[in-house]
């Protein structure tokens, strides 16, 4: 394996950088998010002005994301066989039972929503979206994805989030053991980490592609086992008819 391009992965950091809600950045605040050097910061920025990938703000000294960039989630999200797959069936079931319907890949330490269907009116607080990201360790969607890897891996995420949440740990560390336990025996597992929100998630492992994790929820203040086994039977249905 050849070594990877420093410039390039530096390049594709400050690009994350830049979150949902934050419109500029300037090159301090990019290089407090990587981590990087701002001398560095500096010239990767001009770099990525140069590509069109990044637009520069004179006035405020900042930069913003560039509309190409949308082009490259455009790209990726209508080429891709997986959606192209799971998506005619998510949409059903989302319409028949009236419920959200989500499919997620792992990022690090984030779970990235690839596609969401939102059908249930109740969780107009939340705008989940294709690109959105959310906490590997609080979810139904990470957790699922926890059970699948390595034991190696699983305890270099927990690192990661015991630094995050270390007054929490003891007790995130203990759901995400019982999460590994329902996807060992029923082949799903649950989580509420949003109020008046159950979720359950599955691993949906499609040939030569990632693991996705396919995710099914519902606004409800309630969180009964009644609830929970007629929201697994859609989910595991679901989830055998695009295995298909």
């Amino acid at each position: 394996m050849t070594d990877p391009n420093r410039s390039l992965l530096r390049g594709i950091e400050i690009l994350k950088a830049f979150k949902p809600g934050l419109d500029l950045l300037g090159n301090a605040d990019i290089a407090e998010r990587t981590q990087l050097p701002k001398s560095t910061v500096s010239r990767l920025t001009q770099t990525l002005v140069g590509s069109g990938m990044l637009e520069h703000d004179p006035q405020q000294r900042a930069y913003r994301l560039a509309a190409p960039v949308l082009s490259l989630a455009f790209a990726m999200k209508s080429s891709s066989p997986v959606l192209s797959l799971a998506a005619p069936h998510m949409q059903l079931y989302a319409e028949k039972y009236k419920v959200n319907i989500g499919l997620a890949v792992a990022d690090r330490d984030e779970m990235m929503y690839i596609e969401s269907l939102r059908y249930n009116h109740k969780l107009v607080f939340r705008n989940v979206v294709a690109g959105l990201r959310v906490p590997m360790e609080l979810t139904s969607l990470g957790r699922a994805w926890l059970a699948t890897v390595s034991d190696a891996k699983r305890q270099e995420l927990f690192g990661i989030f015991k630094t995050r949440r270390p007054k929490d740990w003891e007790h995130i560390e203990q759901e995400i053991d019982l999460a590994r336990q329902e996807i060992r025996n029923f082949d799903h597992c649950h989580a509420t980490w949003q109020p008046g929100v159950l979720a359950l998630s599955t691993p949906l492992k499609i040939a030569n592609f990632s693991m996705h994790i396919l995710n099914i929820s519902i606004g409800n203040s309630e969180n009964t086992i009644e609830q929970r086994n007629k929201l697994s039977c859609h989910l595991l249905e679901l989830k055998k008819e695009i295995s298909s």
